[in-house]
């Protein structure tokens, strides 16, 4: 079987970068599938994640990474143009390779991805939750902001049709798509298998994610400065990638930081959940909720908000983890610290969550894709 895939760029430490290099991997090395990645940006950076010998990389060096330097009345001059030249490369690209199935990562080859004639099946993969796909979801109170999105959204849904397929991660983002009846749901799969698990009797709270506003790290410091006033002997660490300075004032004028710990990227992410007893995730939304999803592998039970759109899909309440009403940080708060007061609940349910995660490991959610590939080509 022959794939193609359509992505930016594989050298950013992304979500999407992550998930597809884990699914390439396993349909080359483990189906023996034919995979090429086909990109558009980041020129001879090497992919931030370890991609399979097996896997074909190709180029097509359009760089629309340009645009982020452009002054406002440049840029949709030379957006045009690049997206002209993408359209010529990808369409030769294709020609040239002839996959059975391409995969449009819903980047800018979306507008014209199903008018590339070369015998391939054109599907297409959403690694957010429609409402905040491209920050676009029409509840802007800014009237030309608010019409950009809807011409945006009816241009979207119009090329969204014309795929075979089209393919969200949870059942809670599939029920928005309401234009549409070529949705299904394929839910992300674990980013590692692990053979060591939490004990839950460290006195460590983790949490992972970008220091941006959607995970909320004010939210979830706020909610720290009232679990430590209960539990001081107790600490949180947060490990992700990005500009922690904000946050860090949070720390500073709560007068917390001897227990809560501001930390960057961790590429042995799967040791610090192994080190900690309590998950906490305090986003204000999620496209699926990966980091979630490897910690309660990890045996770490989770107290998250209940946020759109995804752990209401993973964290069965009261059973694995809890959930609390979203952006409600006394209800995170108090959770958080029943869990620390009962560690024979605790312990429980890391157990339960460890059973849960392994629905979703790459054997498991790789073979759904082979399954959907198979019967698209019959």
């Amino acid at each position: 079987m022959k794939i193609a895939y359509c992505i930016p760029s594989l050298y950013i430490s992304g979500g999407m970068e992550r998930v597809l290099t884990i699914k390439a991997n396993y349909f080359a090395d483990e189906l023996g599938y034919d995979v090429t990645i086909i990109m558009t940006d980041g020129g001879m950076k090497p992919p931030y994640y370890e991609l399979s010998p097996k896997v074909h990389l190709i180029q097509l060096n359009i760089d629309f990474e340009v645009l982020w330097t452009l002054p406002l009345f440049k840029k949709a001059l030379v957006y045009l143009e690049k997206q002209r030249l993408y359209r010529r490369k990808l369409t030769e690209c294709l020609l040239d390779l002839r996959p059975d199935i391409t995969v449009s990562m819903l980047r800018r080859e979306i507008n014209f991805i199903c008018d590339i004639h070369d015998g391939s099946i054109k599907i297409g993969e959403i690694h957010i939750n429609r409402d905040n796909f491209r920050d676009f979801d029409g509840r802007d109170k800014n009237p030309i902001k608010r019409l950009a999105s809807e011409i945006w959204m009816k241009q979207l849904i119009r090329q969204l049709k014309r795929l075979r397929l089209f393919v969200c991660l949870t059942e809670e983002d599939k029920t928005k798509w309401k234009e549409l009846d070529n949705v299904i749901v394929v839910p992300n799969p674990l980013s590692f298998n692990t053979t060591s698990y939490s004990s839950c009797e460290e006195k460590r709270v983790i949490a992972v994610g970008r220091y941006v506003h959607e995970k909320g790290f004010d939210m979830l410091i706020k909610a720290w400065s009232l679990i430590v006033v209960k539990h001081p002997d107790w600490n949180l660490y947060v490990y992700g990638k990005g500009d922690r300075a904000l946050y860090q004032n949070i720390v500073e004028k709560l007068h917390i930081g001897r227990s809560c710990h501001l930390n960057g990227e961790e590429k042995q992410i799967d040791k610090r959940y192994v080190e900690s007893s309590i998950y906490m995730l305090s986003s204000r939304f999620e496209g699926f909720g990966l980091a979630l999803l490897e910690a309660m592998s990890c045996g770490v039970p989770p107290v998250a908000f209940s946020c759109p759109y995804g752990p209401n899909a993973i964290i069965k309440d009261s059973v694995d983890g809890y959930l609390v009403e979203n952006g409600n940080i006394e209800q995170l708060a108090a959770k958080v610290n029943y869990l620390i007061e009962h560690k024979d609940i605790r312990i429980m349910m890391g157990k339960n969550a460890r059973e849960m995660a392994k629905d979703y490991n790459i054997n498991c959610v790789g073979g759904k894709w082979n399954d959907i590939f198979e019967n698209l080509l019959k």
